[in-house]
């Protein structure tokens, strides 16, 4: 997606929605000083250029059974092309991998991982990871505490 440029109301728009996507429209422009048509028109202009992606439900994941946090650094035999999409589709596909970022450094993945116990992860690794071709080292450190966790950009009005 190319850059697309907001002003001031765009952005205001989006810091609204970040905080609470359940907006009814006439709150929404009641908020950032418009009518509710030209709102509608920009939030629906933002979402057909995909600046807005979707709208989600944020679970709490200790409430649903999945309370431990792993991050994962995956250090491919070989960073060519075929290995890297190969890799990639195959994350894709675990439900339990939350996050995946090609990295530079050390490790050529980051991921983080979401499970209900060091059992489930152990499964995933000996099932999932670990049989992943050209995989040559796998590095997991555990997280003790959530510390911080957004889910809104911090958008700067202009």
């Amino acid at each position: 997606m190319s850059k697309v440029t907001l002003d001031t109301i765009d952005r205001l728009i989006l810091e609204t929605l970040q905080n609470d996507a359940r907006i009814s429209n006439v709150f929404l422009a009641d908020k950032v000083g418009l009518s509710p048509s030209p709102c509608l028109r920009r939030r629906s202009a933002m979402e057909e250029a995909g600046v807005i992606r979707g709208y989600a439900t944020l679970v709490d994941a200790e409430a649903v059974g999945l309370p431990v946090s792993i991050f994962v650094s995956v250090t491919l035999e070989k960073q060519i092309e075929p290995a890297l999409e190969t890799f990639e589709a195959e994350i894709r596909a675990r439900p339990e991998v939350m996050e995946c970022y090609l990295m530079t450094g050390d490790a050529d993945y980051l991921l983080r991982v979401v499970t209900s116990d060091l059992s489930a992860y152990e499964r995933f690794l000996l099932k999932h990871l670990t049989r992943i071709p050209g995989v040559a080292s796998i590095k997991s450190s555990f997280a003790l505490k959530q510390v911080a966790y957004r889910t809104a950009l911090p958008i700067e009005p202009e």
